[in-house]
């Protein structure tokens, strides 16, 4: 189903991206991985061929809505027209809500929002027109559910995971499929190995093998949304909770106080003050 496609993976240089590019060219598709790191992509890419993939990678800065047509532009005629689109690169800084600036608003919201929604906008009008075509939104968990001290993150995925809800209800009568997926703490890279900080125990931990199978089965079996936590149970345990932070949003509140969320994420805040050197934790799926 994959062998032949070209697939648009954004955040691909590091993370849980790199793993989800190296299980797509495994599956014989067509890499073409966007990210900020020239470097990156060129280790990717080498990889990939290295073990008998197809993958090229362009250096690109998402954050510039209006250039993202240029970016099309550039794919299309290195390799042709996009047939399924992963966004997954994400964009996550920490702070207590009043001590963001203007720019980092905008820039959450750009990279994890605007950027997806533009892409798509850009590369649906043919996969309608060839009646084949996928788009794939990497949110997260705190899509569901907000994170304290994470808040403009969990709003960006929030609306990314509405965004496709709504797109995928409009596009019902035709051939193209929108698939979200929402992990949790993805140990190993990413996210959490960025911030120096552990996941709480209660929350659990998936892996980015994890995800970048729950790519492939939400392509192969267009599948709408998949909660991914450490096992299936796990899964469904989190989806319990969720159902039950709609029916009581301050029951939820107190699940998360309880799991050591907010205090995970004041620590992290923490962290990077004691640590001015260390990388900020942005682009964290790049």
């Amino acid at each position: 189903m994959l062998a032949g496609k070209v697939v648009l993976l954004t955040g691909a240089s590091r993370g849980i991206g790199r793993v989800i590019a190296q299980k797509l060219a495994e599956e014989q598709a067509i890499v073409v991985g966007v990210a900020r790191s020239q470097h990156g992509l060129e280790a990717l890419c080498q990889t990939i061929q290295d073990a008998g993939g197809k993958a090229t990678g362009i250096a690109w800065d998402l954050s510039d809505i209006h250039l993202l047509s240029d970016l099309i532009a550039q794919v299309e005629a290195q390799v042709g027209a996009v047939d399924i689109l992963i966004n997954n690169a994400g964009l996550e800084i920490y702070r207590a809500f009043q001590d963001y600036s203007a720019a980092e608003l905008q820039a959450v919201l750009n990279v994890n929002l605007l950027a997806a929604m533009e892409l798509a906008r850009l590369v649906l009008p043919g996969m309608i027109q060839r009646q084949s075509g996928h788009l794939v939104n990497i949110a997260s968990n705190a899509a569901k559910k907000g994170h304290p001290f994470d808040s403009v993150y969990s709003a960006s995925k929030a609306g990314l995971l509405m965004w496709g809800d709504a797109v995928r209800q409009e596009l019902r009568h035709t051939d193209v499929a929108i698939s979200t997926l929402c992990p949790g703490y993805v140990e190993q890279c990413g996210m959490l190995v960025d911030t120096g900080v552990p996941a709480p125990q209660l929350a659990g931990t998936s892996t980015p093998e994890a995800v970048a199978a729950a790519v492939i089965h939400a392509i192969q079996y267009n599948q709408a949304e998949i909660v991914i936590n450490k096992d299936v149970v796990s899964a469904h345990i989190t989806k319990l909770m969720f159902a039950l932070c709609q029916f009581s949003p301050r029951l939820g509140d107190a699940i998360y106080r309880a799991i050591g969320i907010p205090q995970l994420n004041q620590r992290r805040i923490e962290h990077r003050r004691q640590s001015p050197r260390s990388p900020q934790p942005e682009f964290v799926k790049d």
